[in-house]
């Protein structure tokens, strides 16, 4: 059985190398994208925004998410998305927004009379 630190080392010499290739570029760690950090835990379906953090590069990113944020293996997945990409609507125009889904009653099928069987809907 091949012992665990030889993939370990090769793992940081690449870090070394990635950072030296970026830390050339740029020279500040402010001046790195902000990455916002998604993670989907063990007994969940769906990603939870976890928080943010600066690095390099979407590889850089999310190693840093997963030492950063799944320390304790709760995690099955992560996603980093650079927050440049992100668009979010404006809470103060939410009426335009959300408005048409109220005239459309069939989204809302509450005058359905249900079965007794049905016991959870």
């Amino acid at each position: 059985m091949m012992p665990q630190w030889p993939m370990q080392l090769k793992r940081m010499i690449n870090e070394l190398r990635r950072f030296h290739k970026t830390h050339n570029n740029m020279s500040d760690k402010k001046s790195w994208p902000l990455w916002e950090i998604f993670v989907r835990s063990k007994n969940g379906l769906e990603h939870r925004h976890f928080g943010s953090l600066h690095a390099a590069d979407a590889e850089m990113a999310l190693e840093n998410a997963r030492d950063v944020y799944t320390r304790r293996n709760e995690g099955v997945s992560i996603w980093v998305v650079e927050s440049r990409h992100i668009t979010a609507s404006n809470p103060e125009h939410n009426g335009e927004l959300f408005e048409p889904a109220q005239d459309k009653v069939y989204r809302h099928p509450t005058f359905y009379d249900l079965p007794d069987d049905v016991k959870h809907m």
